[in-house]
């Protein structure tokens, strides 16, 4: 889709860097836009609806993403979405701000 020319928006849970770079380099510099939805494990915890934080805690999901598993934050995202301390409208501003102020949009 980007090669034809397409704004094209993915989400993925990626928490190891090694392949969130292997996708960057993957397309040109200003292809490529990383928006890191940042948000502590507790108020994870807190918005999950099915309880797989609990089962993870009890050992029932191995390897789950900030229990079991590691989170490696990105280091330098194009877009940190503070989702803690903004609402919905808010966080979608910043994006549509960013795309627009880096002439995407």
């Amino acid at each position: 889709m980007v090669d034809a020319g397409a704004l094209t928006i993915t989400a993925f849970i990626s928490p190891y860097k090694e392949d969130r770079d292997n996708v960057r380099v993957l397309f040109k510099e200003d292809e490529f836009i990383e928006v890191y939805t940042k948000c502590s494990v507790e108020e994870c915890e807190k918005r999950d609806p099915k309880g797989l934080y609990k089962k993870a805690r009890a050992g029932e999901i191995p390897e789950f993403t900030g229990i079991s598993a590691p989170y490696e934050a990105p280091e330098h995202p194009e877009i940190v979405i503070g989702t803690e301390n903004q609402t919905i409208d808010q966080s979608v501003e910043q994006i549509i701000q960013y795309l627009k102020s880096h002439q995407y949009l």
